[in-house]
């Protein structure tokens, strides 16, 4: 060929030239080469005077100039004000997915894997890091000095990184020998301790879990002062937002501890899965990022057993279920072709969902025999590219290792568990024959198909009847029939609270119980990615059950009924009025994940009220979610003390009953907010229950002004987002709209926090209005910054929107996004926000009144 087409974006390419083997020497010099550039394909394309000749060796050089960029990715410039009030400047990368191409040409695409060999010239003042450790600095000037970086493993472009800056750092050594350095600003530096720590025992974990050496010799975290998602996974030196990382224990709340550790635990994890062996293409996002996200519970349920993880991977289930309902969800494994479609992939289906799945499967297949499966994966593709089957035939491979043949004793120790199991040959067992543990075969039918299985049990005396359909929102539009799961079945009895599994691999089965029970439980600690429907007597079985005695079924059982019910009332399987009885049990309960499962679906109901103006409905919709939790609210204590779940619980119950005027809850904050000013900020609030006493306190002109003046100090950096919380809640519309202007101007309010920010406004009775005339007259200045396609552009879509429920506010968001490009009116965060607001306007018009005679009818 004659054509060498590289990527490259924002470049200006002074010069370029090809050079053969042997070329350069004798005199003869490397031949320049025409430049030819496709802006909008973001390519540029070298044409040599002559073909270069198949099986030679050749050197490009490109001399290119650019500017830092101002957005978050790329190589952008961030700044901070230092303690002394001084603005200082630093550079560093965020490349992940198609952005390496704006810092040099390259072939930007995961399956080209290369080789990095990193030099950076800076000021003497200045401090470079890149994926590699430094080899040697050589000083060229009184002013300049050029380090060199060792050369990096066999890697993607994406996760190439470098930052220029004065940071300061922490390190410490892990049991494997592998150095760990924690890098922040350096007034921030005594903040990094427990992010050092917890890296630590998080690296020397995979090393061990994944029999895989980690294969640098250093590992670098690094907290960015502007960086626009959590966390970046470059490999050896891991960036994340300084929310995510910096952590100081006077103040730090207990949900930031645990969000800091899951977030390392996440980055440390894409080590392996991602860096060492990576997606083909990113259609298979899924295979970095649900992995990521599921390590994250496995790893610090053993590095941090106090964090409790496991009681919040279920939430992140109902998340993914939330948009997977929706017709525009797309399958796990989905065709991508431009930057902005690759950037949608980034979402709660890749995330949440996957990490569900696999968690599923890992449940099926016990823990051992899953993880014998994954290290073989990682093994057979290290510094490799793969794809979805890959990792499928890898598993169900390791399963007749572990199983040579069902009805031999030959099975190896570490997988006995799975395969006595699975030779069981009582009559419900349905795991004997063969066939139905293809692990590609059955999970093929989770990653290709959108959405996921509704379950409906019929039990008549001993025989339980099962069907399977595709749950989805939109119930009066026909349905294709084609969608079949293979689904792994788990549920307990009144008789039995031994876990029993059935695989179902048709639309209808049936099969028999011992004796007949009082009730049924299916998919028994939610470790399945499906709901469940109870025909007959079922529901009102398990209703019963709740009022009676809560705690026969676990709270993470008992979160899923909560959820499961009202998902129902969604497609008319259940009534609001059966749902609204469900809830009756709340007051007796007191574990996070039910209590929390109970808000998140209350909350939004009367949210949706008072977008339409329904105020009447909605405070007494209010008033009695406030009763159901009252007793557990009036027993939380303002202090410290706690297990970290009791923590986490304590600080919603009081932010959620001050915020909607309990008059206990508002006097005690109150006058926890006046102490505190009186000090001028100096007295220590109680970690957890800051936010809601910033959130009374910021109710006053006076007190709100005071939370700001505190916000733009640099003693209060942890605690901005709780600050801004609170000042987003504030009933002055000017107030609000400065919010929202700053965060775009980027000084006071940095650009990374302006999604929450309008998120927060959006939420807020007074001010969901103006976060969608921002969101319109803004549009052009977002996506700019965050770029279309991006998590941020989602989630402001999502957050302005999704409590609509009237047909004029669908005509104006219909209208708005059709007036835009189509690049823009095609994104499918804004089809989701369509197909939200039509599902709401069905439920309000079909679940209001019910909701309003029900409220009048039941007295707590």
């Amino acid at each position: 060929t004659d054509w060498l087409v590289l990527h490259s974006k924002r470049l200006r390419i002074a010069q370029a030239a090809i050079e053969g083997e042997g070329e350069g020497e004798g005199g003869r010099a490397a031949r320049d080469v025409q430049v030819l550039e496709h802006e909008a394909r973001e390519q540029v394309a070298l044409r040599a005077a002559e073909p270069l000749r198949a099986g030679h060796n050749y050197t490009v050089s490109v001399r290119y100039a650019a500017n830092l960029s101002e957005a978050f990715h790329g190589f952008y410039k961030s700044t901070y004000r230092g303690q002394d009030g001084e603005l200082r400047v630093l550079a560093s990368t965020h490349f992940e997915p198609t952005a390496a191409r704006m810092a040099f040409p390259c072939f930007d695409e995961p399956a080209f894997k290369a080789t990095f060999s990193i030099k950076i010239r800076r000021e003497p003042k200045h401090l470079a890091l890149s994926n590699m450790p430094l080899v040697r600095t050589i000083n060229l000037s009184a002013s300049l000095v050029e380090d060199h970086f060792d050369t990096s493993v066999k890697m993607s472009t994406y996760l190439v990184a470098f930052i220029v800056s004065d940071f300061k750092s922490v390190s410490k050594i892990t049991s494997h020998g592998v150095k760990i350095s924690v890098y922040t600003v350096p007034d921030k530096i005594h903040q990094a301790d427990y992010a050092l720590d917890a890296a630590v025992k998080l690296l020397d974990f995979y090393e061990d879990y994944f029999s895989i050496p980690y294969p640098l010799p250093k590992q670098d975290l690094a907290a960015i002062p502007d960086f626009e998602s959590g966390a970046m996974e470059n490999w050896g030196l891991t960036t994340y937002r300084e929310s995510a990382l910096l952590y100081d224990p006077a103040t730090s709340s207990a949900s930031s501890k645990l969000f800091i550790t899951m977030i390392i635990a996440h980055e440390l994890a894409h080590q392996w899965f991602g860096n060492l062996v990576t997606m083909e293409w990113w259609n298979d996002l899924w295979l970095n990022e649900g992995f990521a996200k599921f390590m994250e519970f496995v790893s610090v349920s053993v590095t941090h057993p106090e964090l409790r993880v496991e009681d919040y991977f279920l939430g992140k289930c109902f998340d993914a279920m939330e948009v997977d309902a929706l017709n525009s969800s797309h399958p796990m494994s989905t065709p991508v072709e431009d930057p902005a479609e690759i950037l949608e992939m980034f979402d709660n289906v890749s995330y949440e969902k996957g990490s569900c799945i696999l968690n599923m499967l890992r449940d099926y297949m016990t823990a051992d025999v899953f993880k014998a499966g994954l290290k073989q994966y990682l093994q057979k593709y290290s510094y490799q590219n793969a794809k979805n089957e890959d990792l499928w035939n890898t598993m169900s491979k390791i399963f007749f290792q572990i199983c040579p043949t069902v009805g031999t004793d030959e099975s190896t120790l570490e997988g006995d568990n799975f395969c006595r199991r699975n030779q069981e040959s009582h009559s419900n067992a349905h795991w004997t024959k063969r066939e139905t543990l293809d692990v590609r075969a059955m999970m093929d039918t989770w990653t290709l198909q959108k959405g996921f299985p509704l379950v409906t049990v019929t039990v008549r005396g001993k025989n339980v009847h099962l069907q399977q359909e595709r749950y989805r929102k939109e119930v009066d539009s026909p349905l294709p029939s084609e969608y079949l799961w293979h689904i792994p079945l788990t549920y307990v009895t009144s008789k039995s609270d031994i876990v029993q599994r059935f695989l179902m691999t048709t639309k209808t089965d049936v099969f028999i119980l011992p004796k007949e029970v009082e009730w049924i439980k299916f998919n028994v600690g939610m470790n399945g990615y499906y709901i469940v429907h109870y025909e007959d007597d079922g529901w009102d079985r398990l209703i019963n059950l709740l009022k009676e005695n809560h705690t026969a079924i676990s709270s993470n059982d008992r979160a899923s009924l909560i959820n499961n019910v009202f998902q129902l009332v969604r497609i008319k399987k259940m009534s609001i009025s059966k749902a609204f009885d469900l809830t009756l049990y709340l007051k007796h309960e007191t574990e996070i994940m039910p209590v929390f499962q109970g808000m998140q679906e209350l909350i939004p109901i009367y949210k949706l009220m008072e977008r339409r103006d329904m105020d009447d409905t909605a405070n007494q919709l209010k008033e009695y979610i406030v009763n159901l939790f009252r007793d557990l609210i009036d027993r939380q204590s303002w202090n410290d003390d706690g297990s970290v779940p009791e923590r986490m619980l304590k600080h919603s119950l009081l932010l959620f009953a001050c915020v909607r005027g309990y008059q206990p809850c508002v006097d005690k904050a109150q006058e926890y907010f006046v102490k505190w000013q009186k000090s001028n900020a100096t007295l220590r609030l109680p970690r957890d229950v800051k936010t809601a006493v910033y959130a009374v306190g910021a109710q006053t002109p006076e007190g709100w002004d005071f939370l700001l003046s505190k916000y733009r100090l640099h003693s209060f950096n942890l605690e901005k987002d709780e600050i801004a919380l609170a000042l987003s809640l504030s009933k002055n519309n000017d107030k609000l709209q400065w919010l929202m202007d700053q965060g775009l101007r980027g000084d006071i309010i940095k650009t990374q926090d302006l999604p929450y920010i309008i998120g927060f406004v959006a939420r807020n009775p007074s001010g969901y209005h103006l976060a969608w005339r921002f969101l319109k007259n803004k549009w052009e200045e977002l996506v700019q910054k965050f770029e279309l396609g991006s998590h941020s552009i989602a989630s402001i879509v999502s957050a302005v929107t999704n409590q609509y429920s009237l047909r004029s506010q669908l005509l104006e968001v219909k209208d708005f996004f059709n007036s835009l490009d189509e690049k823009s009116s095609q994104l499918r965060c804004v089809q989701q926000a369509i197909e939200t607001i039509e599902d709401n306007i069905r439920w309000m018009d079909r679940n209001f009144e019910e909701i309003e005679t029900w409220l009048q009818n039941k007295k707590l």
